[in-house]
């Protein structure tokens, strides 16, 4: 039985776009990481830039197995290609379950790992200038427990005493985790969003490879057949 062109070079191609989004990933926010802007309590808050070179990088090393094993036929390259989508698919499963049914201990994670620049008084003067401009742009003060995480309130914290989160003595109230934690949540919807349709290319990059693996064994095992008729 031949192998079905349509799948063997529908999956080259859902691989070659799969390598190349993984080459897009990786230097995107490679180029973040070493970018001179970066806001270390942002990043300390949400790793998410060493999460996605992380991704990035397997990606390219998915989609280049999966190009190969399509395009010389490897039953060995298909089948690392399918049990690392079926891993990834798990994990990302779980992931999801996890994050809709433990969404305190994610606020708690990042009130944690926002606690070691407390207090602020110690923190380098780059830390310092970080905070500020987050405060700025999230209208909030301090880090985890208000104003009071600052000696001197800075001129970030100050705020129009008609705005809401703006206490009488014109300071946001509101500690900088708390709004963290708003971003975070508002942009869930966004998240869901992406891992759902990862989830739906897997499934059907699982499919094309284990139907491509599949065509190439009974191909095999047909002409192993015919050799040895032949032989006989």
């Amino acid at each position: 039985m031949a192998v079905n062109k349509w799948i063997k070079y529908l999956l080259f191609f859902f691989n070659l776009l799969f390598w190349i989004s993984g080459c897009i990933i990786l230097g995107v926010f490679i180029y973040l990481k070493v970018n001179k802007d970066g806001n270390r309590i942002t990043n300390e808050s949400i790793p998410g830039i060493d999460l996605m070179i992380a991704i990035g990088v397997i990606v390219m090393i998915l989609g280049f197995l999966g190009c190969c094993g399509a395009i010389r036929e490897n039953r060995c390259m298909l089948l690392l290609f399918f049990i690392s989508l079926l891993i990834i698919f798990v994990l990302l499963l779980a992931a999801g379950i996890l994050g809709a049914v433990g969404e305190d201990k994610v606020k708690d994670w990042v009130k944690e790992r926002l606690e070691k620049f407390t207090p602020l008084s110690t923190q380098p003067e780059n830390v310092k200038s970080d905070l500020e401009k987050l405060q700025r742009e999230l209208k909030c003060c301090g880090l985890v427990n208000g104003p009071s995480d600052w000696n001197v309130v800075p001129a970030s914290c100050r705020c129009n005493a008609t705005e809401t989160d703006c206490v009488p003595n014109s300071i946001y109230n509101t500690p900088c985790v708390i709004k963290v934690v708003e971003l975070m949540e508002k942009n869930m919807e966004i998240v869901l969003g992406i891992a759902f349709a990862v989830a739906i290319l897997l499934i059907f990059g699982m499919a094309f490879a284990m139907i491509l693996y599949c065509q190439i064994g009974r191909k095999d095992g047909a002409t192993t057949g015919t050799g040895t008729t032949t032989n006989a």
